[in-house]
Formats: C-alpha cells, structure tokens, sequence
C-alpha cells in the first residue's frame, strides 16, 4: 500500500507541474519540461491507474473506498487552487480547505490504511487518521513559508514560485490583512497579476508583520494537533517515530 500512496502522488505531481507551468523540481528538470504536457498527462495518467490496480489486491473494499475518496479530494483540492490563482481575498479558512483537500487528505489516506492493515481497534484507527490529517497540514504550510525564506539551491526550485503563479499561500493572507498603503497595493498587485519580479520587496514586507513568524506558529499548532492524535497509543518506537516526524516536518529546509 505505501508503493500505492506513492504512484499517487507522484501522478499528482506529474499534473501539478502541468497546471502550474512549472520547469524545475527537486532541483531537476519536470518531466513536461523534458518530454512535454502529452506525455506527462499520459505518465500521471498510467501511475493513476496502475495505483488503483495495486489496490484492489488487499481485496479490502475499505481501502479501496480510502484511495478512491482521496484521489478524489486531491483533484478538488487542485481545482479550488486553480479556481483562486491571482485571488488576493482569500481567506485564512478558504486556504486551509485547499491545503487540507490536496495534500493533508493523501497523509490521512496514508496513516489510517496503515491502521486497517495493522488490524487496530477503531479507536486507534481514527487516533492515525487524524495524526495524518494534521501531519500533512503542517507540512504543506511549512512549505508555503519556504516558498519565501530559502533559496533555489536548497529548494530545487525557484524562491517566489508560488508568487509567480498567482498561488496566495498563508504568509501572503497574513501580511494582506497587516499591511496598507504602498505595502498592501504591492502585495495585491503581485498576486493580481502573478508577478515576482520584485519578490525582495515581497519578502521584506512579509518579514516586517512577522508574516512568517505566523505561518510557522499555525504549522506548530497543526503539528501539535498530530501528536495529540498520538496520545491514545500505546508506548513503542513506532510511536516515537510518528512523533519524530512531527518535529522534522518543521525543521525541514526543502
């Protein structure tokens, strides 16, 4: 099942990198740079289903309804980021939603199969959902900072990506509710028109409402939810670990 969770989401970054025109990933060039849009539709396409075809050996119908919903919920996720590109009014509640539909539900997905193969009780079972859930937030909100703090090197990809492609993550809705005048109309303008062209100013503007500072305390507060989930488990180094990842996905640099 982990080799499925993986053909997902690598399918999705295949038509990620697709919808958002990207050329660089991970520091490599993306496949629709190298081989072009058709191919890597039909790749993303053929991982797409060759997960579903490993899925159905569990013969477990729950899993498969797991999987089906996620896939699902990741392709609404991607329609409701498309749907708000360039959107400077989007709210706090409405990037959550995003963020939660089209990468936090595939950590959930992930963390409750392992539950039902595990055989646990239902307790433990939603305990692990929701650890996934929360997991996956703070993990994709750490990356939304990174977008703005680190560099292309460390990155593998260029810094103020998210920028360029109209993308209005939480450390801009923070900073647009703090700011006004010249500030406010350049953070507006910048995403209006999916502009990063002065990306430095982006940056010091951000850093100067603790935009940031923030952001990273909503990851803090996503990554504290995970380990509560944890709570009702029993004591193991499996337990430790889970709880180790809640740490590394805030410490994280790329």
């Amino acid at each position: 099942m982990a080799v499925v969770i993986e053909l997902i989401h690598t399918a999705t970054l295949l038509h990620d990198d697709i919808v958002d025109e990207s050329s660089t990933r991970r520091g490599q060039d993306t496949a629709n740079e190298v081989w072009g849009n058709a191919s890597s539709v039909l790749v993303g396409d053929f991982l797409y289903s060759r997960a579903f075809e490993m899925m159905v050996e569990p013969d477990s119908m729950r899993i498969m309804q797991i999987l089906s919903k996620v896939t699902n919920s990741i392709a609404e996720g991607e329609v409701l980021q498309l749907l708000n590109c360039q959107n400077a009014q989007l709210t706090e509640v409405e990037y959550f939603e995003v963020i939660e539909r089209k990468t936090a539900c595939l950590f959930q997905a992930a963390t409750q199969i392992g539950a039902i193969l595990s055989d646990t009780d239902e307790t433990q079972e939603l305990a692990l959902r929701d650890y996934g859930l929360h997991l996956g937030s703070a993990f994709q909100i750490i990356d939304d900072v990174l977008d703005y703090e680190s560099d292309a090197k460390t990155m593998g990809k260029e810094v103020g990506d998210d920028l360029a492609e109209g993308k209005t993550t939480l450390p801009m809705i923070y900073a647009l509710e703090n700011t006004s005048g010249k500030d406010h109309a350049l953070l507006i303008s910048s995403i209006e028109n999916a502009d990063n062209s002065n990306i430095d100013q982006v940056i010091e503007i951000l850093s100067s409402v603790n935009a940031f500072d923030y952001t990273r305390q909503k990851a803090q507060e996503a990554s504290d939810l995970a380990k509560k989930s944890l709570v009702t488990l029993p004591e193991s180094d499996y337990k430790n670990a889970l709880t180790l990842l809640c740490d590394l996905s805030l410490q994280r640099k790329s």
